[in-house]
């Protein structure tokens, strides 16, 4: 960190009355974010994100969605001071238990994937979309730009990049599927990257309010399915097919509106196209010569992007990654193995 920096940050506990706090790093996530805990001398706890440079445009939606779901009673840090200017905030602490350190350590799963779908199931009840105007769309042309990582760093690093044709049928054959499902579900606020290494326990919360919302500035309005798939078709574990059965049962009954076809076609799409967005990711993480953490989801990932694209929508998907890709996708290729 320059000492420019550091001043400013300086600068910035000391107006918010937290300068004589000790800092802990917490480390930084795929992004270029930087997070450290602070501790007050009496006892008070906070923690402080450092988005510097271009990051610092991704701090009003955090404080925007954060607020957004506070309204409707969930659990979303507040923001105790801001400079969103500088992307800097200073945010309530969760403590510690996320659902990924609970898995890890070998805790029960049932009751955490249970609050979880049952965050969603109240969000999707909750959250009236007329209150977020000013929110990004995640609708055809956002998707498709997103999804574009996949044909832009995936195929290139299997050593099949895309032809101007081949550009043009990939992003047809995503056309073609998008806009059989748009529409299918309702949409309401999606956090995009809703998984347990963004979600903490919090056991003196009750209810959905236990589980604390962290990562939620790439949120957006967009169809009900997406959170779902993004908590049980993890990149980063393996949820047994029984609790991902369940918890889409369990989400279904707490919303008896919803077709359930219609839903799994919308799950099986928005899985196919999360997959792709992570397997492009992580291809460029490993052209750059790569994060050891994340280049280890790329077998799973893949996996679950064929077992997408195994869904009938999907079948102009499915055509075209059999034409460009080997049954393992390259992954060992990819891998350098």
């Amino acid at each position: 960190m320059s000492e420019t920096r550091e001043h400013l940050i300086g600068s910035f506990l000391a107006a918010a009355g937290w300068a004589d706090a000790t800092r802990l790093p917490m480390g930084a996530d795929w992004s270029t974010r930087r997070y450290e805990r602070l501790t007050r001398p009496d006892g008070a706890k906070a923690i402080l994100m450092d988005a510097a440079g271009d990051g610092a445009g991704q701090v009003p939606p955090f404080v925007r969605i954060c607020g957004l779901l506070r309204d409707v009673d969930l659990s979303a840090p507040d923001i105790f001071a801001q400079d969103q200017g500088q992307g800097l905030l200073l945010l309530e602490d969760f403590g510690d238990d996320s659902f990924a350190l609970l898995l890890d350590r070998g805790d029960d799963p049932w009751p955490l994937y249970r609050v979880a779908t049952d965050v969603l199931s109240h969000l999707h009840d909750r959250f009236d979309i007329e209150s977020a105007p000013d929110v990004q769309r995640y609708d055809l042309s956002l998707f498709t730009r997103q999804v574009a990582l996949f044909g832009d760093a995936y195929l290139g690093a299997a050593g099949n990049p895309l032809t101007p044709a081949g550009r043009r049928a990939l992003d047809d054959a995503w056309a073609t599927v998008l806009t059989q499902v748009l529409g299918i579900v309702p949409d309401s606020l999606l956090l995009r990257d809703y998984h347990p290494g963004n979600l903490m326990l919090l056991p003196d919360r009750a209810g959905v309010r236990g589980c604390g919302l962290l990562d939620v500035q790439d949120g957006g309005i967009g169809p009900v399915s997406y959170d779902l798939l993004s908590l049980l078709q993890d990149a980063r574990r393996d949820v047994p097919d029984d609790v991902q059965a369940a918890m889409i049962d369990r989400y279904l009954a707490a919303r008896p509106g919803l077709s359930r076809d219609g839903f799994l076609a919308s799950y099986a799409v928005m899985g196919a196209m999360r997959h792709a967005r992570i397997l492009g990711r992580v291809a460029q993480l490993a052209a750059g010569g790569g994060k050891a953490r994340q280049l280890a989801f790329l077998s799973r990932v893949w996996g679950q992007f064929r077992a997408a694209i195994a869904h009938p929508l999907l079948s102009p998907l499915q055509s075209f990654t059999d034409q460009h890709l080997p049954p393992d996708g390259a992954v060992p290729h990819i891998l350098g193995k």
